[in-house]
């Protein structure tokens, strides 16, 4: 297939930028280029082959050196907010945290305050039903555009269609279904699953890290029970296992030095679900979505 790039190299499209290449890649940078969707699938049905969606700073661990399927990047920006009716509209690869400061700086609208900071696009914030500090994605969601790989059609999914559960959404859940074109919020008024006072911007710029991580690794068991809690009481906060660490600043940040291997990183992990498991008879089930060939 022409438009389709062949043998590309992917690495610096997963925040842990683990050595990858994809088969095949093809970039969305337009509206236009939505409408090209309808061939790659086609293409995609005919090899049996996935697709792969990516957005700015991916919440992905690439578990592959050679991805044989399909990767498609999302380029899709613009934004635009309406003071009077409150109404925020965001192409899916904006970044939220760049939305939030700017509604701040320029409209003096403070709703999103906690998003500042937070990585991610539009896109990802929707699918995973990113937060935080209790103030989530869903919250004030009204509707999504979405392009429908097994109709080939752009549909409209409202709040009552997302089915918002803690990290997930229904994107994520047929993440093979749906592709993210636009997102429509309500910022009128203030809702949060709870109340908190944390300086959110302090917090991320001196207690977490900010590169070669995804971020928070693993789901929050309970409110009590942090992911973090239980990786540093079972003295993993620091640990390194060959290339790949747990963070001196937050344990429940998987690193990687530069040089760490996908098997390096899927090795951690699994070493921390299971000194959990033994001490606490908790599962920790992962945010970061691995990607397996």
């Amino acid at each position: 297939m022409e438009i389709l790039q062949k043998n590309k190299d992917i690495t610096n499209l997963s925040n842990f930028k683990t050595k990858a290449f994809a088969k095949y890649y093809f970039e969305i940078n337009s509206r236009h280029d939505v409408d090209k969707l309808v061939d790659i699938q086609k293409f995609a049905n005919k090899q049996n082959m996935n697709i792969l969606f990516i957005w700015a700073w991916t919440n992905m661990l690439f578990s592959f050196n050679n991805y044989n399927w399909i990767v498609i990047k999302n380029c899709l920006q613009w934004w635009t907010y309406d003071k009077k009716t409150k109404i925020l509209k965001a192409y899916s690869n904006e970044l939220i945290s760049d939305i939030a400061e700017n509604l701040e700086k320029d409209y003096w609208q403070k709703l999103w305050h906690r998003f500042i900071w937070l990585p991610g696009s539009i896109g990802w914030a929707v699918y995973w039903n990113a937060g935080c500090f209790w103030l989530e994605t869903e919250n004030n969601f009204r509707e999504a555009v979405v392009y429908n790989m097994s109709t080939w059609k752009i549909e409209k999914l409202f709040k009552k269609d997302m089915n918002f559960t803690y990290r997930s959404s229904i994107l994520k859940e047929k993440w093979n279904k749906y592709f993210l074109i636009e997102a429509i919020f309500d910022l009128s008024t203030k809702i949060e699953k709870y109340h908190s006072d944390v300086d959110n911007i302090d917090f991320r710029e001196n207690k977490q890290p900010s590169w070669n991580t995804c971020w928070s690794f693993f789901k929050n068991p309970n409110r009590e029970q942090s992911a973090g809690f239980l990786i540093e009481s079972v003295w993993l906060k620091w640990y390194k296992l060959w290339w790949a660490y747990f963070s001196n600043l937050h344990a429940n940040f998987l690193m990687s030095d530069w040089t760490a291997s996908y098997k390096d990183l899927i090795n951690l992990i699994k070493l921390a679900q299971k000194k959990v498991k033994e001490k606490f008879w908790i599962e920790l089930i992962n945010e970061v979505r691995i990607i397996k060939n």
